[in-house]
Parts: C-alpha cells; sequence; structure tokens
C-alpha cells in the first residue's frame, strides 16, 4: 500500500468554495480515484488544508490525478490556493514520523 501526506494554504477568505466544490467533487473526478483505489481525507486548520491518502501503489495514485479533468481540478484549486510563480498551487509533501497498523510498511532484510 501506497500513502502519503501534504499540506497546503488556501488563500484568505476561500474554505467556504474549497469546501463546497469537494462536498460536490466532479463525477469525472470521483471516477478517477475510485478507479484507482484512492482513500483520501482532507482536514482544515484555519487557512492551512492537510491531505492523506493511500491507494494500492504510487502508480494507482498518479494515474487518478491525471487527464484533462484532473488538469481543469488543479487548474480550478489554484484559484483557491496559495501559487507559485507558474499559478501552481504549492503542495508541501510531509515526511512521514509514525505508522502503524495496515500503515505500517516493512522494510525487506
Amino acid at each position: 500500500m501506497y500513502s502519503t501526506g501534504m499540506t497546503f494554504k488556501l488563500k484568505s477568505g476561500c474554505y467556504p468554495e474549497y469546501k463546497k466544490a469537494h462536498d460536490e467533487l466532479w463525477p469525472d473526478m470521483v471516477e478517477a480515484l475510485n478507479a484507482n483505489e484512492v482513500n483520501m481525507v482532507i482536514h482544515h486548520y484555519h487557512d492551512r488544508l492537510f491531505l492523506y491518502a493511500t491507494a494500492p501503489s504510487q502508480e494507482h495514485m498518479e494515474r487518478s490525478h491525471q487527464g484533462p479533468v484532473a488538469d481543469r481540478w488543479g487548474e480550478y484549486m489554484a484559484t483557491l490556493m496559495d501559487t507559485d510563480d507558474e499559478g501552481k498551487a504549492i503542495v508541501e509533501d510531509l515526511e512521514e514520523a509514525f505508522a502503524i497498523g495496515v500503515f505500517k510498511i516493512e522494510s525487506p532484510n
């Protein structure tokens, strides 16, 4: 199993639109995530979002975020989040600090 965590910052006052967009997630995005067995949860704290997701593999995760609908979604989300000079949402990967249970991946020895 592959897991990932990341954080990003919303532009001031954009949380209600961000929340609504995810409450009404586009069917094509739902289909892409489900087809790739992606499980995801996003938590909100002040102007910060924390995403945690799992998938059978990193390839599954990457496939779920490819194609025209994913590109449109990314462009839309960039209007709500802090962006870099190219207009892409600034996403910071989180280092795993601890894992237990199904999230613990044993290193091969």
